[in-house]
């Protein structure tokens, strides 16, 4: 089988070339003239130079294809992103589905987010069925992924095979930006995290994104999603269990949550609007922390055979990628 994958050259982009490679698929990946392809340097894929503006020649690109992967999305949490991040999420992957539609594509895997699912209410747990309002989204980059899905819905109404998948919080090899976890635990090993603030996240293998990706290809029913995630754990277990892999100390301080939004607010409101520095926090990361956000995995599990690997290994696999790569 021949399958167009957006977001090669990111982390949950190039660990699914990786796997496909390896089973056996040829591999035909859309990069931008001007991005870094570090993460399939060597890889044996077909590439095409692109992006996802024009629906014509995205048309193009998919013949021949049996299935594409749309992963790419424009990640920040900078206010000053904003026009970047509509123009990639939303109008990029309504161009990818009008395409895809275009050319009688087999099947559309849509990598959407939990993100786009939003925060469940406090002392409950997310899933497939939870329903959030574009009002309700505290960023800019939530706001695009769910409209970026609702576009992915109205495909697969309008008859476009669309299978949307939900990945929670990934960690492991080929986080090469990093991601803002990937970006946590960097600051743990470079000794950059001298507190924590409390919060809960959902964190789930990279290799089991990718594998939930071709199961949701094979198994998932059009028009259904899939929370694609694991473990639900506060940040402080997190840190607990690196520090247990690495054997340097996790930070013991808990700090409130005005503290950090007060230094994002300076850093990013102030400081880079005013003064062009670059920013360190981001406001709306802070504020997304304020929620835990849990999310409840076994639909994925039932339907599609979503695995679900211990979280300790996919730390270390972080760890020891990030330190063979020469970020510490």
């Amino acid at each position: 089988m021949r399958a167009f994958v957006t977001g090669a050259t990111g982390f949950i982009g190039g660990n699914l070339v990786r796997t496909l490679l390896v089973e056996g698929h040829q591999v035909r990946v859309l990069v931008r003239p001007d991005s870094d392809r570090q993460n399939i340097e060597g890889l044996p894929v077909e590439r095409v130079e692109g992006d996802l503006s024009d629906r014509q020649k995205l048309a193009e690109k998919l013949e021949g294809c049996d299935v594409v992967f749309h992963v790419a999305a424009h990640y920040s949490l900078w206010a000053r992103d904003r026009e970047a991040i509509y123009s990639a999420n939303v109008r990029g992957t309504e161009n990818l589905l009008a395409a895809a539609s275009d050319v009688r594509m087999g099947r559309f895997i849509h990598t959407s987010s939990v993100a786009a699912i939003g925060v469940p209410p406090e002392g409950s747990i997310g899933t497939e069925a939870t329903q959030t309002t574009l009002e309700d989204l505290v960023s800019d980059y939530k706001k695009s992924k769910y409209l970026a899905e609702q576009a992915a819905i109205k495909a697969a109404r309008e008859g476009l095979d669309v299978v949307i998948v939900n990945p929670s919080t990934p960690v492991g090899a080929y986080d090469v930006k990093p991601t803002p976890t990937g970006e946590i635990i960097l600051r743990f090993l470079q000794g950059r995290m001298p507190a924590y603030v409390h919060t809960g996240l959902n964190l789930i293998d990279v290799d089991d994104v990718v594998r939930g990706h071709i199961l949701a290809w094979q198994k998932g029913r059009t028009g259904e999603r899939y929370i694609l995630g694991n473990r639900n754990l506060t940040l402080k277990t997190m840190l607990d269990m690196l520090s247990a892999i690495t054997g340097k100390p996790a930070p013991k301080i808990a700090v409130p949550h005005f503290i950090p939004l007060t230094v994002a607010f300076i850093d990013e409101m102030i400081l880079a609007r005013y003064f062009g520095k670059t920013p360190q926090v981001s406001f709306y990361s802070v504020q997304m922390s304020r929620k835990a956000m849990y999310y409840d995995s076994s639909k994925a599990v039932r339907e599609l055979g979503l695995p679900q690997n211990p979280i300790e290994g996919a730390l270390e696999k972080a760890v020891n990628w990030f330190i063979e790569g020469g970020y510490v």
